[in-house]
């Protein structure tokens, strides 16, 4: 396949801060980004898989391998875990290049266990990083960002927060919970400069250990990357969206409902008997989180309830 004509899409001048970049799809992301000219902070706890244990070493490889290739780049262990790491991760960019124009929130751990048997302490341990990480990254960097009028946020979700797996209820609440922390993002900072997106992934990294990938297409980090790497240049025209990166295949996922029934009073029968006219998705509606996703939705229902009603008024 030919590549895209056209000029490179650069990074001069701006800085990027990428969590979980010591290994896997964080450290494709933090060396793309800054081969093509951004200033990076690179940062992983360098613990475990579950997430145990801190090491810097991780995070230094791969600034050394930044500089080595002629990019500039700084290493981060502080630990998305907390408010306070959070705020150090943000610091870092701040204090380092004095600002903040790229965050991409990819650091993640794996604690798996059925819904039946699975600990609260495994489940506040995936959502401290993956979820509350999310905000306390998002946190201090978003005024930075508002106030220069520029920001471009990646969250990264997962098909596991979209459409649940075995084992990993902590994961799978985690990753959807992320995608509604990315559309008040991206509501909030539209009119600021700040476009904030989702980024689902799927590559054979260190989180697919235990998994047969032998009979796999090819996976790797190479294949998510520019997805991340767009999203995050100046010249991303969407926000609030959630974008598929999987074994070659971007697409665009979406929330969609059926255009439904309206009916001026229910009863539980009534719910049974219009099932299938109530299910049925053949023609989808779609609200898109900017500029008013949320307001047309509700608009949208109002609507149907007045035609629905001889008198044309809405009694909820």
């Amino acid at each position: 396949m030919s590549e895209t004509q056209g000029p490179q899409l650069r990074f001069d001048d701006r800085v990027a801060v990428v969590t979980g970049a010591g290994r896997g799809l964080g450290r494709a992301y933090a060396r793309l980004l800054a081969s093509r000219g951004a200033k990076v902070v690179v940062n992983d706890v360098g613990g475990s898989l579950d997430g145990a244990g801190v090491d810097a070493g991780p995070a230094e490889e791969v600034v050394a391998e930044i500089t080595a290739a002629g990019g500039v780049a700084v290493a981060s262990s502080a630990s998305v875990a907390t408010a306070e790491g959070g705020e150090a991760i943000v610091a870092a960019a701040v204090e380092n290049f004095g600002r903040i124009d790229i965050l991409v929130h990819n650091a993640g751990n794996v604690r798996r266990g059925s819904l039946k048997e699975m600990s609260y302490q495994d489940f506040d341990a995936v959502l401290d990083v993956h979820l509350r990480g999310a905000f306390h990254v998002v946190r201090p960097a978003f005024p930075v960002m508002c106030a220069a009028g520029y920001g471009r946020i990646v969250l990264t979700s997962s098909i596991g927060g979209l459409y649940g797996n075995h084992n990993v209820a902590n994961y799978a609440a985690a990753k959807a919970g992320v995608i509604g922390l990315s559309n008040v993002a991206a509501l909030e900072g539209a009119a600021e400069g700040v476009r904030c997106n989702v980024i689902v992934p799927a590559a054979v990294t260190r989180m697919a250990e235990g998994i047969d990938t032998s009979a796999y297409p090819p996976m790797g980090a190479e294949l998510v990357a520019p997805v991340v790497g767009w999203l995050s240049h100046e010249s991303c025209s969407v926000t609030g969206e959630l974008f598929i990166a999987l074994a070659g295949r971007v697409a665009r996922a979406v929330v969609a409902e059926s255009p439904g029934v309206c009916r001026s009073s229910w009863t539980i029968e009534d719910v049974g008997g219009h099932l299938d006219a109530i299910r049925y998705v053949e023609a989808p509606l779609m609200f898109p989180v900017v500029p008013d996703g949320h307001n047309e939705h509700i608009r949208y229902s109002f609507e149907l309830a007045h035609r629905s009603t001889d008198q044309g008024a809405f009694h909820g």
